[in-house]
């Protein structure tokens, strides 16, 4: 079995999710807050960050893109054709390129920002950094979104999933970080029908399912949020 510490709002451990949950694989999830910098959870990764991923009590395995590796080299050969990671070595590059893009760029300029500023300062303590959200952040991440949005429907609407003609681990990376900025209202979905279109069909999937059904006590969801005919 798989354990993973995670935070349902951090769009890298939503992504290990929906990986976990595409290839089948009995996970327990274990809520984890990085800022309270937990010893334990700091001898697992000193860098203190989400998510952590160990099986059966083996060594922790630290960050998304690594996960994915490990998921899809010990799972991946029994998928078949619903492997997530193609055969072509350029279309493997081509999906790589992707979740680094959605994973640490977009995260980078847009949905860190936002869950930083609208989430996880309502959990974390003042000496944490919690308190209000910053208007000037939240004004730059506005901002970046409709240029990241615009490129998803670029990818949509030139190729039938984002990196080629299957779906890959490239749509769970674009998916799991969206989904946290469609949570907050965030994504003008009205601005780009192709990537609207490419989300729903997401959004459709069964391992979507969790992802839509958390929630944030303080703050609820956008209407949209879990409506798969947004």
């Amino acid at each position: 079995m798989l354990k993973v510490f995670h935070h349902p709002f951090s769009a890298a451990s939503r992504f290990v999710r929906l990986v976990a949950a595409e290839y089948g694989i009995q996970t327990e999830y274990v809520v984890e807050r990085p800022w309270d910098r937990r010893r334990e959870f700091l001898l697992m990764n000193p860098a203190g960050t989400l998510p952590v991923m160990s099986e059966n009590g083996g060594p922790p395995i630290c960050g998304a893109a690594p996960i994915m590796e490990y998921i899809d080299e010990t799972r991946g050969y029994a998928m078949a054709d619903r492997r997530l990671m193609p055969n072509h070595a350029e279309v493997r590059a081509e999906v790589r390129r992707l979740v680094e893009w959605f994973l640490i760029k977009f995260e980078g300029e847009v949905t860190g920002y936002l869950v930083n500023e609208k989430i996880y300062k309502l959990e974390m303590p003042r000496e944490a950094g919690g308190g209000a959200p910053d208007s000037a952040v939240l004004r730059a991440a506005r901002a970046n979104v409709r240029h990241h949005l615009k490129y998803v429907g670029y990818l949509a609407g030139t190729r039938d999933w984002l990196a080629g003609p299957k779906l890959t681990f490239a749509d769970l990376a674009a998916a799991a970080t969206l989904s946290c900025a469609d949570y907050l209202g965030e994504i003008a979905w009205d601005d780009d029908e192709q990537a609207r279109h490419w989300y729903s069909r997401i959004k459709s999937r069964p391992s979507f399912r969790p992802i839509l059904a958390d929630r944030i006590l303080a703050i609820p969801p956008a209407p949209h949020y879990a409506d798969l005919d947004f």
